[in-house]
């Protein structure tokens, strides 16, 4: 049995339907990172999967640009997770609802 352009887009598309049900469900901010990273990966797999059907490699090189700006995401997002679990003892989305001077 092969694997075809189909299976990649089915699987794509389930991860990236996971990672917004996530986005959208999530009440903790570490969670949102985790399910924003799942569709970032979900849209890698498409577009290397496309790209590999095609014939052409700009497709893996999108993925590969997606890659390093979703891990500076992760740095710059945990710094300022870190930040604010110091600052108010929670990661609960709804404390951001409140702004302190």
């Amino acid at each position: 049995m092969e694997i075809t352009l189909n299976d990649y887009l089915i699987l794509s598309t389930i991860l990236f339907a996971i990672g917004l049900l996530g986005a959208i469900r999530r009440k903790n901010l570490l969670m949102l990172f985790f399910a924003t990273e799942i569709m970032l990966n979900a849209v890698n797999i498409g577009m290397a999967a496309i790209s590999k059907f095609h014939g052409d490699l700009t497709g893996q090189i999108f993925a590969f640009f997606i890659v390093a700006i979703a891990a500076s995401e992760v740095a710059v997002g945990l710094g300022l997770l870190i930040l604010w679990f110091k600052r108010k003892n929670t990661l609960d989305l709804d404390s951001l609802q409140k702004m302190e001077g």
